[in-house]
């Protein structure tokens, strides 16, 4: 008897839908072809364990299992419950009819409990796509399938369960969630707050300017200036994800596997923050059984980079282009994928090896050239990427022990989001142009002109400080931002002179 069952296979955030066709006739062997990895290929022992625990009886005869289309590499072991519901179908032991209503995913184990699986969202988005009515999944998962308006999510815990489902003895309970009360459930309940920071106001006001243009910012101070702490902050001050969005950044948690079963939707901007000792396999993403990188995973979020020069060249280098193309695409020999990757770059890094060059207080301990050759680990390319330099001075003992409180990250997200406003009018016609940090050489010259003024005072700073050729358009979007974060048409003298200054390593002779 030829009986067929329903699933999917995830390739980068999107998933397809695989047939999975099992045939029983006369004979005594197992055969699965469809181009099955190890670990598809070892669901067998582990469905005839789950089968026999459950009550019921695995075939002793000749039993075919397909997984179509036949050229697409399946992976993973969460094809282990529809092979095994399969198998109960073909040899009759369960009613075959309702198999063709759902899809079913789930790894099993031996005494035939469901344990969960990668990428539910994005599987059940692609069962209401093909007008599937409903999706049979691990209870861990069954949260993120059930966002998903017009499909019935079902959660179960073992293979008992849906046996008894499908031969009607038992019902499943749907789980259902309001989208839009989950979405706006914990929307900006961020743990951290700006308000925790005390003094550093200068530096506050540069992230704040960071945020409200998309801009890649670098902050560059001794150890224990607070660079780390205000970083972890930027996420509070950055508008809140768009119902779009956090479908999207859910997606890619999803596929990564890092969603916790409470979790239905992200409603919060994400922040990662990899070890220096990172991989670039790692970062982007990839690898054999390819998996979104960190760069993704901080997709409509931050990325926060500390230590940035003691991170691997090539790790580095990598980042280049998804910076400019908010995306990646991953080429192998025998698969191509492609993840979103739209984050801010945030990295701090200490002025020097000993971390107290241009320290108010303390010396410099390194060698002559040493500093040099510090801040030279990071490639002029990757430094072209990065908006603004930051300088970190420590806090004194005054700001420190200030009962003053600091401005909460709500006031400064608002006008941050007054900001992005202006920008979305600005670029309403470009269809991948969202914010200043977008803009393009052309695009500059149009929308940050200054008068006569600002060129004089941006010709006589470049002249004085030794600024390089590619600070100049970096300083104009920069300046467009605070010109809109002071809800200014026009690019005056003061917004100018605010930018200049958050271009610390463009100098010459900074590292002396």
């Amino acid at each position: 008897m030829l009986v067929k069952t329903y699933g999917s296979a995830v390739f980068g955030v999107n998933a397809l839908t695989i047939t999975i066709e099992v045939s029983i006739s006369g004979g005594n062997k197992y055969y699965m072809v469809g181009l099955p990895d190890n670990a598809v290929k070892e669901s067998l022992q582990r469905v005839e364990s789950a089968i026999n625990i459950a009550g019921f009886r695995m075939p002793r005869q000749k039993i075919v299992v397909n997984l179509a289309p036949a050229d697409i590499r399946k992976e993973g072991s969460a094809y282990d419950l529809p092979i095994a519901i399969g198998i109960l179908a073909a040899s009759g032991q369960i009613p075959s009819e309702e198999l063709e209503n759902y899809f079913i995913m789930g790894e099993l184990s031996l005494d035939g409990a469901i344990q969960p699986i990668k990428g539910a969202l994005p599987i059940a988005i692609q069962a209401q796509n093909d007008g599937f009515k409903g999706f049979i999944l691990p209870k861990q998962n069954v949260r993120e399938a059930a966002i998903v308006d017009g499909l019935i999510a079902y959660g179960v815990e073992t293979l008992a369960q849906v046996i008894a489902f499908f031969n009607k003895s038992e019902k499943l309970e749907q789980v259902k969630i309001n989208t839009k009360e989950e979405f706006l459930k914990n929307i900006g309940n961020y743990e951290h707050d700006f308000s925790d920071v005390k003094g550093q106001e200068n530096i506050k006001r540069a992230l704040e300017i960071a945020a409200a243009g998309g801009h890649n910012v670098i902050l560059i101070g001794p150890p224990g200036a607070g660079k780390t702490m205000l970083a972890k902050r930027l996420p509070t001050i950055l508008p809140p994800l768009n119902l779009y969005e956090a479908l999207e950044t859910t997606k890619i948690h999803s596929v990564a596997g890092k969603l916790s079963a409470a979790d239905a939707l992200m409603t919060i901007r994400p922040y990662r923050s990899p070890h220096h000792t990172i991989s670039d396999v790692a970062l982007v993403g990839g690898g054999i059984h390819p998996q979104p990188g960190e760069i993704s995973l901080a997709h409509n979020g931050v990325l926060f980079l500390d230590e940035l020069p003691e991170f691997k060249r090539t790790v580095l280098e990598v980042m280049r282009q998804p910076l400019e193309d908010r995306k990646v695409a991953i080429s192998r020999a025998r698969f191509s994928v492609e993840y979103p990757a739209s984050f801010m770059l945030v990295a701090s890094m200490n002025p020097c090896p000993c971390g107290f060059y241009n320290h108010p207080e303390k010396e410099c301990v390194c060698a002559p050239g040493v500093v040099q050759k510090y801040l030279s680990k990071i490639s002029g390319p990757l430094l072209d990427r990065i908006d603004l330099h930051v300088e970190v001075t420590p806090v004194n003992f005054s700001e420190l022990a200030s009962s003053r409180e600091a401005e909460k990250s709500e006031y400064i997200r608002k006008r941050v989001i007054r900001a992005r406003e202006i920008q979305d009018l600005r670029f309403a016609d470009k269809q991948d142009l969202h914010y200043n940090a977008q803009m393009s050489p052309k695009m500059v010259r149009k929308v940050c002109q200054i008068n006569e003024a600002g060129t004089t005072l941006l010709k006589s700073a470049m002249e004085r400080l030794g600024l390089s050729a590619r600070a100049y358009d970096r300083i104009l979007k920069v300046a467009r931002t605070i010109a809109d974060l002071d809800g200014s048409e026009n690019v005056a003298l003061e917004h100018l002179a605010e930018s200049i200054n958050y271009r610390s390593l463009d100098r010459d002779g900074w590292a002396g």
